[in-house]
């Protein structure tokens, strides 16, 4: 279907009535953007994913938007993890992430939606890029191969909103991202991002150096690991953990309380994290004031039509680690495994087109990692 709604030219920001709708509303980058929604006095918000609908079903999403009519969309909904997840399920990351993306960007063009916010990732930009990575950058080399299918799906959507845009007049623009955390992570040992990864394994170190059995078995009964939840036997709790790299006795005597947290690659690898409550406040902020501009210059040149979301600075996985197990209070040992993959060894993007437009971060890593650590313990 390619015929669509009129909408108005003029440039609006969102009012206060706007029919809304936050796609992804129960992850962590769309619970923050309806949070600060909430927040800022949006009482007319449209949420509703799976399994009411179901994003990667064509016939689903065209329903939702021939029903609802949203005036403004915000296209948080994806399939995520860390580099064992993305290296292990390739095919449902380039699939899954598409089938998304296609169905929103699409019925928002054909159902007259004036305007979408598209969120992609930093690692659209290839593994060498120079640092900072300025927006142009994109497509000017080869990307990081453990998440090449997830990378390629997210620059498949910035060129689909810029396409939309050169053809149809859609005002669709896209944002990118650096590392994100905060609340509503996911915890899971396997899938995760690297910063809440670091806090769940610190976590559970804490509680294996003061023997509490009784907050492991309360963490794993809330987030069970291979299947392995809180009325499991301590033999095999200590095997489960070992497994994720949380060793007790060094992974070499159960009897000594020493803990030892194994991390994957050597620690060298650069990287910036934004707490996701700024990611929130910029997303809203750029849906106000930046619309999606010409793709070319007057010398047909092409021009990036993307803006990077960031806090402009960075620091090791090492000296991350360091941090996070000094803010948990955890006293066991840190060991970095070399034969694993470090992936990108520097992400660091450029902010200054952001900065220009006069937004800038609030909460410090310090504060992000300690209100994270606290929603997590509770």
């Amino acid at each position: 279907m390619h015929f669509h709604a009129d909408v108005d030219s003029t440039k609006l920001n969102m009012e206060k009535n706007s029919k809304i709708y936050v796609a992804g509303h129960t992850g962590l980058v769309g619970s923050a953007i309806t949070r600060k929604l909430c927040e800022l006095g949006y009482d007319n918000l449209v949420v509703r994913d799976y399994p009411g609908m179901n994003l990667m079903s064509q016939h689903e999403t065209e329903e939702f938007f021939r029903s609802e009519r949203p005036e403004y969309v915000f296209d948080a909904a994806a399939h995520v993890g860390g580099i064992i997840a993305n290296d292990t399920y390739r095919a449902e990351f380039i699939y899954d992430n598409l089938m998304i993306q296609n169905n929103l960007i699409h019925n928002s063009y054909v159902h007259g939606v004036k305007k979408l916010l598209f969120l992609g990732s930093s690692c659209i930009y290839p593994k060498l890029a120079p640092q900072p990575i300025r927006e142009d950058a994109l497509l000017t080399g080869l990307l990081e191969p453990t998440n090449e299918p997830y990378a390629i799906a997210k620059i498949a959507g910035i060129k689909m909103c810029e396409a939309y845009h050169d053809q149809y007049g859609c005002n669709f623009i896209s944002v990118m991202p650096t590392n994100l955390y905060g609340p509503n992570d996911n915890y899971d040992l396997k899938r995760s991002h690297v910063l809440p990864a670091l806090i769940r394994k610190m976590h559970l170190g804490k509680c294996l150096i003061s023997n509490d059995m009784s907050a492991i078995r309360h963490d794993l009964a809330k987030r069970p690991v291979e299947g392995t939840g809180g009325g499991a036997g301590e033999e095999e709790i200590i095997r489960i953990l070992g497994k994720y790299g949380i060793m007790k006795g060094n992974g070499k005597k159960e009897a000594d309380h020493a803990v030892t947290i194994r991390l994957w690659g050597t620690g060298s690898p650069l990287r910036e994290f934004l707490y996701v409550e700024d990611l929130a406040d910029a997303v809203v902020f750029l849906m106000n004031h930046y619309d999606a501009p010409d793709t070319r210059n007057g010398e047909g040149q092409p021009v990036p039509s993307h803006i990077n979301i960031g806090c402009g600075r960075d620091l090791s996985i090492k000296d991350l680690a360091y941090k996070v197990k000094d803010i948990i209070g955890f006293e066991g040992t840190l060991s970095f495994d070399s034969t694993k993959p470090d992936g990108t060894p520097r992400k660091l993007l450029d902010v200054s087109k952001l900065f220009s437009l006069g937004w800038r971060p609030r909460i410090t890593l310090e504060e992000g990692i300690r209100r994270v650590y606290n929603d997590y313990i509770r």
